[in-house]
């Protein structure tokens, strides 16, 4: 886009009216998604997407400048909708004090394919002809583990790492609460903080739901699918080979995962060990299970307190 620069951190990005006017754009631009993208006479594009403002569909673009610390799965509903592809380079503005370093941001925008730039950076953009369709993705490894106590935001760090993606499965393996309000308030609160445009899987079947995902997956949690397990043999006082079983084929599925995985699980090393033998033998099949999911994977970290603790 020859003769137009653009400065991405200006105050125009974050307000909601219309960016662009064709009346009064150089000879060959015009204005496109309701004021918010412009076209130049060479064919590429540009989207400036705002806080508030609805995601357009039916034409791709070439640069997307939009805030990406207000709603990260914005990102995804463009790339659902084809708004944007792997050639399409994002650029995060707005960026304020709401990501508590430099790293982290950093971190954030290489999970996400996007990127940042100095304040006062003038844009060129040029056409590129879509030849990929997933974008995003590059700074993300293929199987992740994250292992953390109690409320110590391993669920929410998972959600993070997948924001941007445009098609996700959640397999959720816990129960849906029936007959227990508070369990049924957190899995309320899940969905509800979920991106709306992902799919949601209740399933203990984790090894087919692995083997055949046609796009990245989250699996929250372990715990839960292994406590499923321990009740569908009966073996918490019973005959515990078949859990074992069950173990090493998830264990295969997730070594041989067709596609990207982010699965959340408990970290049972550190508290006090439990009273009774079933509570012990569940311990430490879970232990066995983690350690053994971390060894197939390129990314294990524990989340504590919110914080990122890479192993």
């Amino acid at each position: 886009m020859d003769g137009f620069s653009l400065t991405p951190n200006g105050s125009p990005i974050a307000e909601g009216a219309a960016l662009f006017s064709s009346a009064g754009l150089p000879a060959g631009y015009r204005a496109c998604a309701g004021g918010l993208g412009l076209a130049g006479p060479d064919g590429a594009r540009l989207l400036c997407l705002p806080r508030g403002r609805a995601v357009p569909a039916g034409e791709r673009y070439d640069l997307v400048l939009m805030d990406l610390l207000d709603r990260p799965e914005r990102l995804g509903e463009l790339r659902r909708a084809g708004a944007a592809d792997g050639d399409t380079t994002v650029v995060a503005v707005g960026l304020d004090h709401r990501v508590r370093s430099e790293e982290e941001l950093a971190r954030r925008l290489r999970l996400w394919d996007a990127h940042a730039v100095p304040d006062g950076t003038d844009l060129t953009v040029t056409p590129a002809a879509p030849a990929r369709t997933a974008g995003p993705g590059s700074g993300r490894p293929w199987r992740a583990l994250l292992l953390g106590g109690s409320r110590s935001g391993k669920s929410a760090e998972a959600e993070l790492r997948l924001a941007a993606e445009p098609y996700v499965t959640y397999v959720a393996t816990g129960p849906g609460g029936a007959g227990d309000g508070e369990w049924a308030a957190r899995v309320r609160a899940h969905r509800e903080r979920r991106p709306a445009h992902w799919e949601t899987v209740e399933t203990t079947d984790l090894v087919t739901a692995i083997r055949t995902a046609t796009g990245p997956l989250l699996i929250d949690g372990m715990g839960t699918w292994l406590a499923a397990v321990f009740d569908e043999h009966g073996a918490w006082e019973g005959d515990r080979a078949p859990v074992a079983a069950r173990c090493d084929e998830l264990v295969a599925a997730w070594r041989q995962a067709p596609q990207p995985i982010v699965a959340v699980s408990d970290e049972v090393g550190m508290g006090v060990v439990p009273a009774t033998a079933s509570g012990r033998a569940f311990r430490d099949a879970l232990g066995r299970l983690n350690e053994r999911l971390a060894a197939e994977s390129e990314y294990v970290a524990l989340v504590v307190a919110g914080r990122l603790l890479p192993l």
